[in-house]
């Protein structure tokens, strides 16, 4: 029987905490750890985890007596687990019904998997019941040279982090998050696993729901998506600054992947000009002018043609776009 650990960091999500515990614990999952991280929360964090870890001994809790930022949080977690299989699920955050369950059966199958990964998030809120969300639920299993690959040729992430299962001895091998980076911390950690000898795994069947809420670290990057941009360039520059060095075709990739930034900010900035939002448009066309002077002239096409599966994104995009209508009618 496979095992997982499961390390849930919290600051200040004690309103969230007992609901993203009870999302694990329900997998259905016999051999788990959960291991709570409070960074010195000032809210009910404690009582929560305290009175969580009383009702279930798979629960350890752990609270820092200063706020040491998220990383020291992370690399904690690293640390501690042990199992055949580790995630990182924040407490904001809940696992769909039978996730684990999933993720591990397809690793189980194939000893060469070190990453299994959804590449879309629940929208609303999983059902925690026993009724089980498999039907439809695919993997594709690829070299991680091949996701890889992706990143540098769409300067985007398709790991949704929250739901992204590591087998524990690939993460010892490529070791912490590093702390120079913050909102794409997780990114560059993706690539150093992609670089691993060995496999990954991919489905579209959401393994999380991540709410969207201000106090989310993700918030900021959000409000300011140039900002967001220069992030990942920094997650590019770290890796190929290490680990990519390696690589045969390193500059090649780290090439691509600038060119590739800059006709994403393009893009970006020209969909946020159609709606209206002119600041965001305003940093983003600037951003990819300043990397790449042509976009001034000659819209960067040929990175449309880049893009993995576009009618299967288009549909994706298309498909979450009418659940936040129908949310957004519904909330109204």
């Amino acid at each position: 029987m496979a095992s997982i650990d499961v390390a849930i960091p919290n600051y200040q999500y004690g309103r969230y905490l007992r609901d993203c515990v009870q999302s694990v614990l329900s997998q259905g999952v016999a051999d788990l750890r959960i291991l709570i991280i409070d960074n010195a929360s000032t809210d009910n964090s404690a009582e929560v985890a305290q009175q969580l870890a009383a009702q279930d001994k798979r629960i350890c809790f752990v609270r820092h007596r200063a706020n040491l930022g998220h990383h020291a949080s992370f690399n904690e977690a690293i640390d501690w687990a042990e199992a055949d299989y580790f995630l990182l699920l924040c407490a904001d955050d809940m696992l769909t019904t039978r996730a684990l369950s999933r993720a591990l059966a397809v690793m189980d199958r194939d000893e060469t998997i070190n990453l299994a990964f959804a590449n879309r998030a629940a929208l609303t809120q999983p059902h925690l019941a026993s009724r089980s969300s498999d039907i439809g639920a695919r993997w594709d299993v690829m070299p991680g040279r091949a996701l890889l690959e992706r990143f540098c040729r769409t300067a985007l992430c398709s790991v949704v982090g929250c739901s992204a299962v590591v087998r524990t001895a690939a993460q010892k091998r490529v070791g912490y998050y590093r702390m120079s980076l913050d909102h794409t911390d997780d990114f560059e950690l993706f690539m150093r696993l992609a670089v691993l000898d060995g496999n990954i795994a991919e489905t579209r069947t959401p393994q999380v729901f991540l709410r969207s809420h201000d106090e989310a670290r993700s918030a900021v990057v959000r409000r300011n998506r140039s900002l967001q941009i220069r992030k990942y360039e920094a997650a590019f520059t770290s890796f190929f600054a290490h680990e990519g060095r390696q690589l045969p075709d390193a500059e090649a990739l780290q090439r691509l992947a600038r060119r590739s930034l800059a006709s994403r900010a393009y893009w970006s900035g020209v969909s946020h000009l159609c709606r209206g939002d002119f600041a965001n448009a305003a940093g983003l066309l600037r951003y990819a002018v300043q990397r790449s002077r042509s976009t001034a002239f000659v819209p960067p096409i040929d990175y449309l043609f880049r893009q993995e599966r576009v009618l299967e994104r288009a549909a994706g995009a298309l498909e979450d776009g009418l659940q936040r209508l129908h949310l957004a009618r519904r909330a109204g």
